[in-house]
Protein backbone atom coordinates (compact mmCIF):
# COMPACT_ATOMS: atom_id res chain seq x y z
CA UNK A 1 0.00 0.00 0.00
CA UNK A 2 1.25 3.48 -0.89
CA UNK A 3 -0.51 6.52 0.59
CA UNK A 4 -0.16 10.06 -0.76
CA UNK A 5 -0.30 12.66 2.00
CA UNK A 6 -1.22 16.32 1.46
CA UNK A 7 -0.71 19.05 4.08
CA UNK A 8 -1.70 22.74 3.68
CA UNK A 9 -3.02 23.70 7.11
CA UNK A 10 -0.87 26.84 7.46
CA UNK A 11 2.04 28.09 5.35
CA UNK A 12 3.82 24.86 4.41
CA UNK A 13 2.80 23.24 1.13
CA UNK A 14 3.68 19.59 1.52
CA UNK A 15 3.20 16.29 -0.28
CA UNK A 16 4.64 12.92 0.71
CA UNK A 17 4.38 9.24 -0.09
CA UNK A 18 4.37 6.64 2.66
CA UNK A 19 4.64 2.91 2.06
CA UNK A 20 4.38 -0.26 4.11
CA UNK A 21 5.88 0.01 7.57
CA UNK A 22 4.79 2.74 7.46
CA UNK A 23 7.97 4.28 6.05
CA UNK A 24 8.62 7.50 4.17
CA UNK A 25 9.19 7.05 0.43
CA UNK A 26 9.38 10.78 -0.28
CA UNK A 27 8.67 14.06 1.46
CA UNK A 28 8.43 17.47 -0.20
CA UNK A 29 7.89 20.66 1.81
CA UNK A 30 7.66 24.05 0.10
CA UNK A 31 8.09 26.65 2.85
CA UNK A 32 6.64 30.15 2.65
CA UNK A 33 8.70 31.50 5.57
CA UNK A 34 10.76 33.91 3.45
CA UNK A 35 7.61 35.26 1.82
CA UNK A 36 5.79 35.98 5.10
CA UNK A 37 8.91 37.40 6.79
CA UNK A 38 8.16 40.85 5.38
CA UNK A 39 4.96 40.97 7.46
CA UNK A 40 6.41 39.29 10.54
CA UNK A 41 3.84 36.49 10.46
CA UNK A 42 1.63 34.35 8.25
CA UNK A 43 -0.89 36.26 6.12
CA UNK A 44 -3.73 33.76 5.52
CA UNK A 45 -4.78 35.04 2.09
CA UNK A 46 -1.20 35.02 0.81
CA UNK A 47 -0.65 31.53 2.21
CA UNK A 48 -3.74 30.25 0.39
CA UNK A 49 -2.67 31.72 -2.94
CA UNK A 50 0.79 30.21 -2.63
CA UNK A 51 -0.72 26.79 -1.88
CA UNK A 52 -2.66 27.03 -5.14
CA UNK A 53 0.58 27.63 -7.03
CA UNK A 54 2.66 25.02 -5.25
CA UNK A 55 0.46 22.04 -4.43
CA UNK A 56 0.50 20.24 -7.80
CA UNK A 57 4.27 20.74 -8.33
CA UNK A 58 4.86 19.43 -4.78
CA UNK A 59 2.82 16.29 -5.54
CA UNK A 60 4.65 15.78 -8.84
CA UNK A 61 8.01 16.14 -7.06
CA UNK A 62 6.97 13.66 -4.35
CA UNK A 63 5.98 11.07 -6.96
CA UNK A 64 9.23 11.57 -8.85
CA UNK A 65 11.37 11.44 -5.69
CA UNK A 66 9.78 8.14 -4.68
CA UNK A 67 9.91 6.70 -8.18
CA UNK A 68 6.18 6.07 -7.98
CA UNK A 69 3.51 6.51 -10.65
CA UNK A 70 0.08 7.92 -9.89
CA UNK A 71 -1.37 4.50 -10.67
CA UNK A 72 0.65 3.03 -7.78
CA UNK A 73 -1.05 5.22 -5.16
CA UNK A 74 -3.61 3.22 -3.19
CA UNK A 75 -5.13 6.04 -1.12
CA UNK A 76 -4.88 9.77 -0.47
CA UNK A 77 -4.77 11.39 2.97
CA UNK A 78 -5.28 15.11 3.51
CA UNK A 79 -5.38 17.45 6.49
CA UNK A 80 -8.92 18.86 6.70
CA UNK A 81 -8.82 20.34 10.24
CA UNK A 82 -7.85 22.45 12.15
CA UNK A 83 -5.91 25.30 10.54
CA UNK A 84 -6.29 28.37 8.32
CA UNK A 85 -9.53 27.66 6.51
CA UNK A 86 -8.44 29.11 3.16
CA UNK A 87 -5.20 27.15 3.23
CA UNK A 88 -6.96 23.93 4.20
CA UNK A 89 -9.50 24.29 1.40
CA UNK A 90 -6.73 24.29 -1.21
CA UNK A 91 -5.29 20.99 -0.03
CA UNK A 92 -8.68 19.35 0.45
CA UNK A 93 -9.94 20.46 -2.97
CA UNK A 94 -6.81 19.08 -4.61
CA UNK A 95 -7.06 15.79 -2.71
CA UNK A 96 -10.72 15.35 -3.61
CA UNK A 97 -10.02 16.04 -7.29
CA UNK A 98 -7.17 13.53 -7.40
CA UNK A 99 -9.10 10.87 -5.47
CA UNK A 100 -11.96 11.19 -7.96
CA UNK A 101 -9.67 11.19 -10.99
CA UNK A 102 -7.53 8.29 -9.79
CA UNK A 103 -10.42 6.30 -8.34
CA UNK A 104 -8.81 5.80 -4.91
CA UNK A 105 -10.10 6.17 -1.32
CA UNK A 106 -9.74 9.56 0.37
CA UNK A 107 -9.08 9.92 4.10
CA UNK A 108 -9.49 13.10 6.15
CA UNK A 109 -6.84 13.65 8.85
CA UNK A 110 -6.85 15.79 12.00
CA UNK A 111 -3.67 17.90 11.99
CA UNK A 112 -2.92 17.33 15.68
CA UNK A 113 -3.32 13.56 15.33
CA UNK A 114 -0.88 13.67 12.42
CA UNK A 115 1.76 15.12 14.75
CA UNK A 116 1.37 12.07 17.00
CA UNK A 117 2.15 9.83 14.07
CA UNK A 118 5.32 11.79 13.30
CA UNK A 119 6.71 10.25 16.48
CA UNK A 120 5.72 6.76 15.30
CA UNK A 121 7.40 7.41 11.95
CA UNK A 122 10.56 8.41 13.81
CA UNK A 123 10.45 5.37 16.12
CA UNK A 124 8.39 2.40 14.87
CA UNK A 125 8.87 0.72 18.27
CA UNK A 126 6.57 3.34 19.83
CA UNK A 127 3.48 1.28 20.62
CA UNK A 128 0.04 2.32 21.81
CA UNK A 129 -0.80 3.57 24.39
CA UNK A 130 1.43 6.61 24.83
CA UNK A 131 1.28 10.25 25.89
CA UNK A 132 2.13 12.95 23.36
CA UNK A 133 2.70 16.66 23.86
CA UNK A 134 1.83 18.46 20.62
CA UNK A 135 3.37 21.91 20.92
CA UNK A 136 3.57 24.46 18.12
CA UNK A 137 2.56 27.98 17.13
CA UNK A 138 -1.10 27.00 17.11
CA UNK A 139 -1.33 24.09 19.55
CA UNK A 140 -0.22 23.09 23.02
CA UNK A 141 -2.03 19.88 23.93
CA UNK A 142 -1.32 16.81 26.03
CA UNK A 143 -2.94 13.85 24.28
CA UNK A 144 -3.28 10.23 25.30
CA UNK A 145 -3.14 7.93 22.28
CA UNK A 146 -4.86 4.76 23.49
CA UNK A 147 -5.02 3.17 20.04
CA UNK A 148 -4.94 4.09 16.38
CA UNK A 149 -8.59 5.11 16.64
CA UNK A 150 -8.86 6.43 20.21
CA UNK A 151 -7.28 9.70 21.32
CA UNK A 152 -8.23 12.14 24.05
CA UNK A 153 -6.84 15.39 25.37
CA UNK A 154 -6.00 15.65 29.07
CA UNK A 155 -4.65 19.20 28.96
CA UNK A 156 -4.39 22.15 26.60
CA UNK A 157 -3.54 25.83 26.64
CA UNK A 158 -6.24 28.17 27.88
CA UNK A 159 -4.90 31.08 25.83
CA UNK A 160 -1.68 31.31 23.79
CA UNK A 161 0.14 28.27 22.44
CA UNK A 162 3.78 27.89 23.51
CA UNK A 163 5.04 28.52 19.98
CA UNK A 164 2.82 31.59 19.74
CA UNK A 165 4.41 32.91 22.94
CA UNK A 166 7.88 32.30 21.50
CA UNK A 167 7.02 34.09 18.26
CA UNK A 168 5.22 37.08 19.79
CA UNK A 169 7.95 37.66 22.38
CA UNK A 170 10.60 37.38 19.68
CA UNK A 171 8.79 40.11 17.78
CA UNK A 172 8.73 42.29 20.92
CA UNK A 173 12.48 41.77 21.13
CA UNK A 174 12.99 42.86 17.52
CA UNK A 175 14.02 39.44 16.25
CA UNK A 176 13.37 38.37 12.65
CA UNK A 177 10.59 36.01 11.53
CA UNK A 178 10.24 33.14 12.23
CA UNK A 179 10.74 34.24 15.80
CA UNK A 180 11.00 30.90 17.62
CA UNK A 181 14.22 29.67 15.97
CA UNK A 182 15.75 33.17 16.15
CA UNK A 183 15.01 33.38 19.87
CA UNK A 184 16.47 29.93 20.46
CA UNK A 185 19.72 30.93 18.75
CA UNK A 186 19.91 34.14 20.79
CA UNK A 187 19.20 32.27 24.04
CA UNK A 188 22.32 30.14 23.59
CA UNK A 189 24.43 33.10 24.65
CA UNK A 190 22.27 34.12 27.61
CA UNK A 191 21.74 33.29 31.28
CA UNK A 192 18.44 31.40 31.81
CA UNK A 193 18.36 32.53 35.45
CA UNK A 194 18.87 36.24 34.76
CA UNK A 195 15.18 37.18 34.76
CA UNK A 196 12.58 35.53 37.01
CA UNK A 197 9.74 35.23 34.50
CA UNK A 198 6.53 33.60 35.85
CA UNK A 199 5.56 29.92 35.47
CA UNK A 200 1.77 30.05 35.14
CA UNK A 201 -0.49 27.15 36.21
CA UNK A 202 2.49 25.04 37.19
CA UNK A 203 0.53 22.78 39.52
CA UNK A 204 -3.00 21.49 40.12
CA UNK A 205 -4.01 21.21 36.47
CA UNK A 206 -2.74 19.75 33.23
CA UNK A 207 -3.73 22.89 31.30
CA UNK A 208 -1.29 25.56 30.18
CA UNK A 209 -1.31 29.36 30.10
CA UNK A 210 1.30 31.50 28.34
CA UNK A 211 -0.45 34.85 27.86
CA UNK A 212 0.78 36.12 31.24
CA UNK A 213 4.35 35.23 30.35
CA UNK A 214 4.06 37.22 27.13
CA UNK A 215 2.79 40.22 29.14
CA UNK A 216 5.64 39.86 31.64
CA UNK A 217 8.21 39.95 28.83
CA UNK A 218 6.56 43.02 27.32
CA UNK A 219 6.58 44.86 30.65
CA UNK A 220 10.17 43.91 31.35
CA UNK A 221 11.35 45.22 27.99
CA UNK A 222 9.46 48.50 28.48
CA UNK A 223 10.76 48.92 32.04
CA UNK A 224 14.42 48.50 31.19
CA UNK A 225 14.23 50.21 27.77
CA UNK A 226 17.29 48.72 26.13
CA UNK A 227 19.43 48.44 29.27
CA UNK A 228 18.88 44.68 29.50
CA UNK A 229 21.06 42.01 27.89
CA UNK A 230 18.71 40.73 25.24
CA UNK A 231 20.42 37.32 25.30
CA UNK A 232 19.52 36.94 28.98
CA UNK A 233 15.90 37.89 28.28
CA UNK A 234 15.73 35.28 25.52
CA UNK A 235 17.32 32.58 27.66
CA UNK A 236 15.08 33.36 30.64
CA UNK A 237 11.95 33.34 28.48
CA UNK A 238 12.93 30.04 26.91
CA UNK A 239 13.61 28.53 30.33
CA UNK A 240 10.18 29.63 31.59
CA UNK A 241 8.38 27.99 28.65
CA UNK A 242 10.47 24.82 28.74
CA UNK A 243 10.06 24.45 32.50
CA UNK A 244 6.26 24.48 32.26
CA UNK A 245 6.14 22.16 29.24
CA UNK A 246 8.35 19.55 30.90
CA UNK A 247 6.62 19.80 34.28
CA UNK A 248 3.14 19.40 32.80
CA UNK A 249 4.21 16.49 30.59
CA UNK A 250 5.61 14.59 33.57
CA UNK A 251 2.46 15.35 35.57
CA UNK A 252 0.33 13.99 32.76
CA UNK A 253 2.42 10.84 32.43
CA UNK A 254 2.00 10.15 36.15
CA UNK A 255 -1.72 10.96 36.13
CA UNK A 256 -2.48 8.72 33.14
CA UNK A 257 -0.03 5.95 33.95
CA UNK A 258 1.72 6.28 30.59
CA UNK A 259 5.23 4.87 30.37
CA UNK A 260 5.95 6.28 26.91
CA UNK A 261 6.15 9.99 26.10
CA UNK A 262 6.35 11.51 22.64
CA UNK A 263 6.47 15.09 21.41
CA UNK A 264 5.40 16.69 18.15
CA UNK A 265 4.96 20.11 16.58
CA UNK A 266 7.32 22.92 15.66
CA UNK A 267 8.46 23.68 19.22
CA UNK A 268 9.76 20.11 19.40
CA UNK A 269 12.58 21.40 17.19
CA UNK A 270 13.78 23.49 20.16
CA UNK A 271 16.89 21.73 21.43
CA UNK A 272 16.75 23.16 24.97
CA UNK A 273 13.24 21.78 25.37
CA UNK A 274 13.84 18.30 23.99
CA UNK A 275 17.09 17.80 25.91
CA UNK A 276 15.43 18.73 29.21
CA UNK A 277 12.39 16.57 28.47
CA UNK A 278 14.53 13.58 27.53
CA UNK A 279 16.60 13.92 30.70
CA UNK A 280 13.49 14.23 32.87
CA UNK A 281 11.91 11.17 31.26
CA UNK A 282 15.11 9.17 31.63
CA UNK A 283 15.26 9.94 35.35
CA UNK A 284 11.75 8.49 35.71
CA UNK A 285 12.31 5.45 33.48
CA UNK A 286 9.96 6.79 30.82
CA UNK A 287 10.57 6.17 27.13
CA UNK A 288 10.87 9.49 25.27
CA UNK A 289 10.50 9.85 21.50
CA UNK A 290 11.45 13.10 19.76
CA UNK A 291 11.11 13.17 15.96
CA UNK A 292 13.78 14.80 13.80
CA UNK A 293 13.22 18.45 12.91
CA UNK A 294 11.90 17.50 9.46
CA UNK A 295 9.00 15.67 11.13
CA UNK A 296 8.39 18.25 13.88
CA UNK A 297 7.32 21.04 11.56
CA UNK A 298 4.25 20.63 9.35
CA UNK A 299 4.74 17.90 6.75
CA UNK A 300 2.64 15.54 4.66
CA UNK A 301 4.50 12.36 5.70
CA UNK A 302 2.86 12.47 9.12
CA UNK A 303 -0.53 12.99 7.46
CA UNK A 304 -0.09 9.90 5.30
CA UNK A 305 1.16 7.92 8.32
CA UNK A 306 -1.88 8.95 10.38
CA UNK A 307 -4.17 7.49 7.71
CA UNK A 308 -2.07 4.47 6.78
CA UNK A 309 -3.74 1.84 8.95
CA UNK A 310 -7.18 3.07 7.90
CA UNK A 311 -6.13 2.81 4.26
CA UNK A 312 -4.91 -0.75 4.81
CA UNK A 313 -8.34 -1.64 6.21
CA UNK A 314 -10.13 -0.14 3.22
CA UNK A 315 -11.63 2.92 4.92
CA UNK A 316 -12.86 5.77 2.75
CA UNK A 317 -14.24 9.14 3.90
CA UNK A 318 -15.50 9.87 0.39
CA UNK A 319 -15.72 13.31 -1.21
CA UNK A 320 -18.31 14.90 1.06
CA UNK A 321 -16.42 15.64 4.27
CA UNK A 322 -16.09 19.18 5.61
CA UNK A 323 -13.06 21.40 6.06
CA UNK A 324 -12.88 22.99 9.52
CA UNK A 325 -10.80 25.83 10.93
CA UNK A 326 -11.25 24.57 14.50
CA UNK A 327 -11.92 21.08 15.76
CA UNK A 328 -10.84 20.08 19.26
CA UNK A 329 -10.28 16.51 20.31
CA UNK A 330 -12.38 15.20 23.17
CA UNK A 331 -11.28 16.77 26.45
CA UNK A 332 -11.36 14.71 29.63
CA UNK A 333 -11.49 16.80 32.79
CA UNK A 334 -8.05 16.56 34.46
CA UNK A 335 -9.62 15.44 37.76
CA UNK A 336 -10.91 12.34 35.96
CA UNK A 337 -7.36 11.17 35.31
CA UNK A 338 -6.14 11.59 38.85
CA UNK A 339 -4.35 14.93 38.88
CA UNK A 340 -3.71 16.05 42.44
CA UNK A 341 -5.43 19.29 43.36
Amino acid sequence: MIVLGIETSCDETSAALVGDGPRILSSVVASQADLHARWGGVVPEVASRMHVERILPAIADALQEAGVAASDVGAIAVTNRPGLIGALVVGVACAKALAYAWGVPLLAVHHVIAHLHAARLADPSLEFPFLCLVVSGGHTELIVAESDSCYYTVGRTRDDAAGECFDKCARLMGLPYPGGPALERLAQGGDPNAVAFPRAMRGGSLDFSFSGLKTAVSRYLKQYGGLERIEDVAASLQAAIVDVLVTKTLMAAEATGMEQVAVGGGVAANRAFTVKLAEACRSRDLKCVVPPVSLCTDNAAMVAAAAFDRAIHGDNDGLGFDTLATDHLQLRVPEKVGVAQ
